[in-house]
């Protein structure tokens, strides 16, 4: 069957799963390529997307030993701050030398922390060896009295960017160790929790005229900014997906509807990152956005269940072939926007406002490398960790067979995410005994 230049008859392309099983298994027990030697100082960020990519391919307990994932448990936790929090490499490590005067040499790091609690998740730890209250504590103090997050505490100075990936982890590592309640457990003072309203805030002011979100105000939105605002906020139960007007402050992003109109004008079929459309797909037929069209279903739903299914006469049906996502307006396509662009409309409740077929057939015809498995960058290129892990989560949250299925907000799968119910329910029990101890 064919509609509008789609042939229905046609297979899918498909995951060459073997391949990418292969990529990840070396990538995770042998050195890593001499690019990365750059990278020694994030290896906690590495790390978190090897095991992720191989839970993702339901792949990690096959690849990997027992003796092997219990040694990625001891590493990681070898990386704790003794004041709370995790460090990205245990290079800074002073160990018995440390002391006042070289402290700041060696702090606990906000995206560190969320990748480390994040793969002892994958890796199904019992988070015992975890130091929970003092990583709270240590949580708060990296905020900054305008409600954003820095990476570090150097001095008793926070450092960093004020960017919304570091909220987002921030975010990330309070939900992890939060428990089932609405509100932080008080762990000492009584007083440990984040200022989640003004951390709001900052997400509500960094939204632009044309919908997106930046990492600052005025500055030019993009689709990675966008996405970690939008889970910042899903972490928080904080996310506005029209539940709720505009006005209400507590509640992001400052206008729903903008943001994912944003979001859908960023699929493309510009595939070239010379510039030039793709030869492929030159005569190809394409449906442009109309506006008043993309109006009429924004404003008949709410509710992402009720959004029809793309289809080849729908205003969402870019090209009827195959489109990537970009991040920024007017850029090419790119293999980890079609995580970014699309999770965050998948959070938004509106997963069928964007063609996942196209994005499939554009991660598995274009990006996938044929012969090392992995995803590139653009087509042609070879595979790299960040776009491999990431091509592999857009392609679950695409409706592929052959990946688990991934959570939009916290980039694993949703395995590891029900994981959490379990080790709530232990802590509190373990604070219901305490109270009755005292």
């Amino acid at each position: 069957m064919t509609v509008e230049g789609r042939n229905y008859g046609l297979p899918d392309p498909r995951l060459e799963k073997a391949r990418h099983v292969k990529y990840w298994t070396r990538c995770i027990k042998t050195f890593l390529p001499h690019q990365y030697t750059g990278n020694d100082s994030n290896r906690m960020y590495l790390a978190f997307l090897m095991v992720s990519a191989l839970d993702l391919l339901d792949a990690l307990y096959t690849a990997c030993s027992e003796d092997e994932r219990r040694g990625f448990i001891d590493w990681i936790y070898h990386c704790q701050h003794p004041d709370g929090g995790f460090r990205m490499w245990p290079g800074t490590d002073f160990g018995e030398r440390a002391d006042a005067s070289n402290a700041k040499w060696d702090p606990a790091n906000v995206p560190a922390t969320y990748f480390a609690l994040s793969s002892l998740l994958i890796l199904g730890d019992d988070f015992k060896r975890v130091r929970r209250k003092q990583t709270f504590q240590w949580l708060r103090r990296v905020q900054r009295p305008d409600g954003s997050f820095g990476e570090i505490l150097m001095d008793g100075r926070v450092e960093g960017g004020r960017d919304p990936r570091a909220g987002y982890c921030a975010a990330g590592v309070r939900y992890i160790l939060h428990g089932a309640k609405k509100h932080a457990p008080e762990m000492g003072d009584g007083n440990e929790d984040i200022n989640v309203d003004d951390l709001v805030r900052c997400i509500r002011i960094c939204q632009m005229f044309d919908g997106g979100i930046a990492d600052e105000p005025f500055h030019e939105p993009h689709a990675g900014y966008t996405f970690c605002s939008l889970g910042c906020l899903s972490l928080m139960d904080r996310l506005n997906t029209g539940k709720y007007p505009s006005t209400d402050e507590r509640y992001g992003p400052s206008d729903v509807q903008e943001v994912i109109r944003w979001l859908v004008h960023r699929q493309t079929n510009i595939l070239d990152p010379g510039g030039a459309l793709d030869s492929e797909f030159l005569g190809t037929k394409t449906a442009k956005l109309d506006p008043l069209e993309v109006d009429k279903l924004l404003t008949q739903t709410s509710d992402a269940q009720a959004v029809p299914e793309p289809s080849s006469s729908s205003a969402f049906a870019i090209n009827t072939e195959c489109a990537g996502m970009n991040g920024r307006t007017n850029k090419v396509a790119d293999t980890c926007y079609a995580w970014w662009s699309g999770a965050s409309l998948h959070m938004l409740g509106q997963p069928n406002l964007y063609d996942q077929t196209a994005v499939r057939k554009y991660l598995l015809e274009k990006t996938q490398h044929p012969v090392l498995g992995g995803f590139g960058k653009f087509p042609g290129d070879l595979p790299d960790l960040y776009h491999s892990y990431l091509g592999l989560a857009a392609l679950s949250l695409a409706g592929s067979d052959e990946v688990k299925e991934v959570d939009a907000s916290m980039c694993v799968s949703k395995d590891v995410r029900a994981r959490l119910s379990g080790l709530w329910e232990a802590w509190d029990v373990e604070n219901l005994a305490d109270d009755a101890s005292t």
